[in-house]
Formats: structure tokens, sequence, C-alpha cells
């Protein structure tokens, strides 16, 4: 087993499976997030069930940390290896005749995201681990003990256009890494041809639909904070 997961083939479907654990996770992730649209004490109990309920902060937490690094360094070494491979072995690449766009740079999108990341864990996930387990405050509460502060604290990030223009930018990254990725990680884990087609089809509406459901998150609180 660890002998596959050595090979180039082994690599692209834990490749793969790690793609669909993340897309899972963000289906999940936009659901919460969609709610502050329509009701900021909606959003609000999910987030703190989401936030304290131990399952999901002692198990899945650390799952989902472990899936986004894994995801990131294997596609580097994919795309490394990928390189390597083209420039010993195969004509130079002819542009759309051989590949689409999209296939081409998934390395940038990919370096797009992980910049993405980072701004977004600085703004969210690191002030939450510092609320909840260093300062041991795990109430969820504002510091006037009205409410809970979930709803207050996306807002406010919200706020500055350089920011929402930082998430909107990312999220089209996100956008066209999805438009191959989702095709790509199906094609690695084997799925017949029989339906590629529909599965290409859910992609594309995948790949375009989240991202801008994000987009529109992100907007919608900047313009009416």
């Amino acid at each position: 087993m660890s002998g596959f997961f050595k090979s180039s083939i082994g690599r692209k479907y834990a490749m793969a499976l790690s793609a669909f654990f993340l897309m899972i996770f963000l289906l999940q992730h936009f659901a919460i997030n969609i709610l502050s649209v329509f009701s900021a004490d909606a959003f609000n109990e999910a987030s703190h069930f989401m936030g304290t309920f131990w399952i999901v902060q002692y198990i899945f937490q650390p799952i989902l940390i472990f899936g986004v690094v894994y995801h990131f360094v294997m596609g580097f070494i994919l795309e490394a290896k990928n390189r390597s491979a083209r420039v010993k072995k195969y004509a130079k690449n002819n542009g759309g005749a051989n590949s689409s766009w999209m296939s081409r740079n998934m390395i940038y999108s990919g370096l797009a995201i992980l910049a993405f990341l980072v701004l977004h864990f600085i703004d969210f996930w690191i002030p939450e681990i510092n609320t909840k387990y260093i300062q041991g405050d795990m109430s969820g509460l504002l510091a006037d003990g009205e409410g809970y502060r979930y709803y207050e604290e996306l807002t406010h990030k919200f706020v500055s256009p350089l920011r929402v223009g930082a998430y909107v930018i990312a999220f089209v990254f996100l956008s066209l890494h999805l438009l191959h990725g989702f095709s790509s990680a199906f094609q690695s884990a084997g799925i017949s041809s029989m339906r590629k087609k529909k599965l290409q089809t859910f992609g594309k509406a995948y790949a375009i639909v989240l991202p801008l459901g994000f987009i529109i998150i992100a907007l919608y609180h900047h313009f009416n904070h």
C-alpha cells in the first residue's frame, strides 16, 4: 500500500481524495456563512455550535488542517514532477492545443488560494483560537455579554474595501482552480467515462456557484455594514 502512494498514480489518487474532502468542507462552510445574509441569530447559533462542539474542534478541525496542508504539499510535489517530466520527455506544451488554461496554471491559482488562506486564518481562525484556548473564553459572547460575537466579528472584517477586494479576487482564483480540479479529481479516482459528462456539468456548476456565493456574502456585508 505504501508503494502505491509513492507512485505517480498513487499520489494523484491521494490528491483526489484530499480534494473531495476539501470540496465537501467548502459546502459546509458556505452553508453556515450564507446564514449570515438571512439571519444574524441563525449564523451566531450555527457558529457557536461548530466552535464549541468537541467532535468538530478536536477531531474534524485537526483532520481539516491536515487535509489542507496535505493537498497543497502534494499539489506542489506533483507540479514539480510534472514540470520535470515535460522538460525531459515531452515536446514543448502547445498551449490550448494540449491542455486547458486552468490545467496549465493550477499551481498559480493554488498559490493565490494559499495566500488567501493565510489572510483568512489571520482574520478568523487565529483570533478564535486565541479567544477560546489562550484566554479560555468558550462562551462565544460579546464583551458586554449581550449575545454572541460571531456575526459582529464577521461583518467587521468586511468593512475594508481592500480586504473585500482580496476576498473577491481569491474566490475568482478558487473558481478557476475548481473548474479543472473537480473533473481532474474524479478522473484520478477512476470514475468511468460514462459518468464523465454529467460530472463535468456538475463540476462547472459547483466551481462557479460556490465561489460566487462566497463573493456575494462578502459584498453583502461590505455594503450593509
